[in-house]
């Protein structure tokens, strides 16, 4: 009945995609199962509901994204090197998808925030432990940072909360204007929060 070994990750990837082009709440479950090549049976079999599946969705989204960052910000490399990395690998990864679809599909996390936080109370709580998640990588960074006198904030738990919205805002103008080229000023814009100057390689506006 269609429920093989691949038919939830076959239905996890198409809801994915579908999302990122279109959004949650338009979706149906019947287009998603089209999609994903699968009866609809085999949806109710692995999730019980679409909120289910959007849980599901964006679990997998961070468990890929977090090896990414953590990849990323646990290199041999000076803290700032590092985090600019972060900001070049995310812009590549906008291009990427804007050349595969043609649109700037955004952050997964970002889009449902703005959607559905105010509707579904356990995907605005997973989002937010995402989010407090990727502040506390960014805040380990800058405090290493700190530590080198690289940059000057001396709240690094605050200042990586700023960085990581300034990321997402760039990304939201991205999609907003569909050009990735508003991903260009993320470093010069996060080493003036973070008062940073010229140190290991990086500087400001290179």
């Amino acid at each position: 009945m269609g429920r093989t070994s691949d038919a939830r990750e076959k239905i996890l990837s198409a809801a994915q995609t579908l999302i990122e082009l279109r959004g949650y709440s338009a979706l149906g479950v019947a287009e998603i199962c089209k999609t994903a090549g699968v009866p609809k049976g085999s949806f109710y079999y692995f999730f019980e509901s679409k909120e289910a599946l959007a849980l599901a969705v964006i679990d997998e989204h961070w468990a890929g994204q977090k090896a990414d960052w953590t990849r990323i910000l646990n290199e041999d490399a000076a803290p700032l090197d590092r985090l600019r990395r972060l900001f070049e690998e995310t812009e590549a990864g906008q291009r990427a998808g804007q050349q595969s679809c043609g649109a700037v599909s955004g952050c997964l996390f970002g889009n449902l925030t703005l959607e559905l936080s105010n509707q579904t109370e356990a995907i605005r709580m997973r989002l937010q432990e995402i989010f407090e998640a990727q502040v506390e990588m960014v805040d380990s960074v800058i405090a290493e940072a700190l530590e080198r006198h690289e940059v000057t904030v001396t709240d690094t738990r605050e200042a990586a909360r700023s960085v990581v919205a300034q990321l997402e805002g760039q990304v939201l103008f991205a999609k907003l204007y569909n050009n990735t080229q508003r991903l260009g000023s993320l470093w010069g814009n996060s080493l003036a929060l973070l008062g940073g100057h010229a140190a290991g390689g990086v500087a400001a506006g290179v």
